[in-house]
């Protein structure tokens, strides 16, 4: 939720609010964008990515051995899971692209 727009409204009350609230803060906060921030970000993403995979496998075991009759938590597990690793790939292809730009560049 973008709460930007509060900025705007001039009661004081409302904009101490907004400003004590942790959404808020962060709002004002201005976000890392050193190289060391995005790459410990990417690789908490593929970490993340990692346990939704295992998280897929786990639950697809646990229906086949038939611990568990729900097809709606294995569908959830898997749709959860590829869209991660959709997004992985996604991200991987960027920063690929990114570097064959950067390798092309005249010094």
């Amino acid at each position: 939720m973008d709460i930007s727009s509060l900025y705007n409204i001039g009661s004081a009350a409302i904009r101490q609010a907004a400003e004590n609230s942790p959404i808020g803060r962060q709002a004002l906060e201005k976000p890392d964008l050193s190289f060391d921030s995005v790459f410990k970000k990417a690789v908490d993403n593929i970490n993340t990515t990692n346990s939704y995979l295992s998280d897929m496998e786990n639950e697809e075991i646990r229906w086949m051995l038939g611990e568990t009759e729900s097809t709606h938590e294995l569908s959830v597990a898997m749709n959860k899971a590829a869209t991660a690793l959709q997004y992985t790939v996604a991200v991987r292809e960027k920063l690929l692209q990114a570097y064959k730009e950067l390798m092309q560049m005249q010094i």
